[in-house]
């Protein structure tokens, strides 16, 4: 009688994860993704690079000029590594710099641009840590209800006659 009970709890759980992957798979459709990493960190260290050096020193018209184009440049290749909900938020968030921006606009532009990028990495990162220990959390309930077959992790395992086998 307790295998009968055990089945249809069996076959619902099932029904549960597979319900709940395939939640998992629509969001992650319809979530914020990156199609490119490596060209985004190659930007991210250009425009980081490049805020520092305007920083440090005094940039003339022409250099206000050539930091505007590459700024703007930046902007546009980062737009094809993202997703369309996250072009949206950089768009509503990037400063639009018209004309030859003074060095304090482009500074604030270009901060805030790090700023955003350096939020979306951290963005990143929490999703991987919880997605880690979602899938820890998945492995250790099934270690716990042992499934039929698994070995406990330090068990000998045993001999048909039921007692620990030998090892060379």
């Amino acid at each position: 009688m307790a295998e009968s009970n055990q089945e249809p709890a069996a076959v619902e759980e099932a029904a549960e994860q597979q319900a709940d992957e395939e939640r998992a798979a629509e969001l992650a459709a319809r979530h914020e993704t990156i199609s490119e990493p490596a060209k985004l960190l190659r930007i991210v260290s250009m425009v980081r690079e490049l805020l520092e050096d305007t920083r440090q020193a005094t940039v003339d018209e022409k250099g206000r000029e050539d930091v505007l184009q590459i700024y703007e440049r930046s902007l546009q290749e980062l737009k094809d590594v993202l997703s369309p909900d996250l072009q949206a938020e950089l768009s509503a968030l990037a400063l639009p710099l018209e004309g030859v921006p003074t060095e304090s606009e482009i500074r604030i532009a270009q901060a805030q641009l790090v700023g955003w990028l350096e939020g979306l990495f951290h963005g990143i990162q929490a999703a991987l840590w919880t997605q880690q220990m979602a899938a820890r959390a998945q492995f250790e309930e099934t270690r716990r209800r042992g499934l039929p077959g698994a070995q406990q992790v330090g068990e000998a395992p045993e001999t048909p006659q039921g007692k620990p086998g030998q090892y060379l």
